[in-house]
């Protein structure tokens, strides 16, 4: 509920509390100032007043409202004796039927069922209808002809007031359901996005795993495979010469196999993200390959920083070390500069260098003794439902933009 709902609640329940008295009150006031035109003498005071006294101790006995009443045998039983108390009072005074104009108002809350809440209506524009025309009981016909008349336009504005209300209420509880649709759509929602990420994040691992192999397989095992062949030759080589060539190639095959072996480690476990945000973790990488390179580069960060969820930090951070790897290795450039961008629902990183640059359409194919490649940068952005763009140009150097959807750590 919201503070404005909660604030007509209060209203209400300071009329429905209130109200009656006030109406007593009224009705009290104009029957007091009228009794000698009205009334046919101070001894019908002497009914009125016990009367009025009851009024109050029912009043009192129903208690304030604290919220929307149920419909209860209490409610049925305040509904009968207000109607007849009022009737007493307006049989006595017509003024008296401000009281009885109490029972418009809460017939919906005090009397169970639609049927009873109409008659409890019917039975309150009977004294009402009968105050307005003059007062009972009747004196002539003329003032039956009136009550009549009186009696069908005050319950067919009833009527007409129950039916807009009607039409009111069925358009909010339409309302609440639609809400309360809505609210069950997004829930779903959330939870299928949840499962999408989890998903992805498990394809992710399982693509990672069949990398690691196909590349422990290709570099690796082959290498000792090679070493292995080396040194069986060396055994049985017939001079010393034979055996120093071959050892060297086994010695450089080792040499090899290590390198290929430190890479799938450093490619498997982001070390710079265990106690650091992506954010500390790119600007420490970004500076620590600037010192060993000797090139300027430069990191800025835009927008709020965010902790990601760790398959979003992890791709982004490995596509940073293996951008800054090929331009290391191929742009010869004299600045790298890495933007890190929050913007709202997605994560853009940004690299740039000004060195040779290439033509994205005649990028040759990975060998085995390259690295990840842009291919495989661009793998690893899809991967979380990202992407990954190219522009470049020989002699003007290179940018990439990799944009991911921002997922918040869990």
């Amino acid at each position: 509920m919201t503070a404005a709902d909660a604030a007509i609640e209060r209203r209400w329940d300071q009329f429905h509390t209130w109200g009656p008295y006030g109406l007593l009150a009224m009705g009290t006031l104009l029957s007091a100032v009228t009794s000698d035109e009205v009334m046919a003498g101070p001894g019908e005071w002497w009914v009125a007043g016990p009367l009025v006294a009851a009024a109050l101790l029912l009043q009192l006995w129903h208690g304030p409202r604290r919220g929307r009443r149920v419909p209860s045998r209490r409610g049925v039983v305040y509904y009968v004796l207000r109607w007849a108390i009022s009737f007493g009072l307006t049989w006595l005074n017509p003024f008296f039927a401000f009281y009885a104009v109490a029972g418009y108002f809460d017939a919906d809350e005090v009397l169970p069922g639609v049927r009873r809440q109409r008659f409890g209506l019917f039975a309150t524009s009977i004294v009402v209808a009968g105050s307005q025309s003059g007062g009972l009981p009747f004196h002539n016909s003329g003032q039956v002809a009136v009550f009549c008349g009186l009696l069908v336009v005050n319950n067919a504005l009833l009527m007409a007031v129950a039916h807009l209300t009607y039409q009111e209420e069925e358009r909010s509880r339409e309302r609440a359901a639609t809400i309360e649709a809505l609210q069950q759509a997004l829930d779903e929602n959330a939870a299928l996005h949840a499962q999408l990420l989890l998903q992805a994040r498990e394809a992710g691992v399982a693509d990672e795993r069949r990398r690691l192999a196909a590349e422990i397989h290709d570099t690796i095992a082959q290498g000792l495979t090679g070493i292995i062949a080396q040194l069986q030759v060396v055994a049985s080589a017939p001079d010393l010469d034979v055996a120093r060539t071959h050892l060297e190639r086994a010695s450089d095959l080792a040499r090899h196999s290590l390198g290929e072996a430190r890479r799938s480690v450093h490619n498997l476990a982001p070390v710079a993200l265990e106690h650091a945000g992506l954010a500390e973790a790119l600007k420490k990488t970004v500076a620590e390959w600037g010192e060993r390179t000797g090139v300027r580069a430069e990191f800025t960060v835009t927008g709020t920083a965010e902790q990601l969820h760790d398959e979003v930090a992890a791709t982004l951070l490995r596509i940073v070390q293996e951008a800054l790897s090929n331009a290391a290795r191929h742009a010869r450039a004299g600045r790298v500069g890495v933007t890190l961008s929050y913007l709202g629902d997605e994560v853009i990183l940004d690299i740039r260098d000004d060195g040779r640059g290439f033509d994205p359409a005649a990028v040759p194919e990975r060998t085995r003794a390259g690295g990840f490649g842009l291919d495989g940068m661009r793998a690893r952005a899809e991967r979380i439902a990202g992407s990954l763009t190219v522009e470049s140009e020989p002699g003007h150097g290179t940018a990439l933009s990799a944009r991911v959807p921002l997922v918040r750590h869990d």
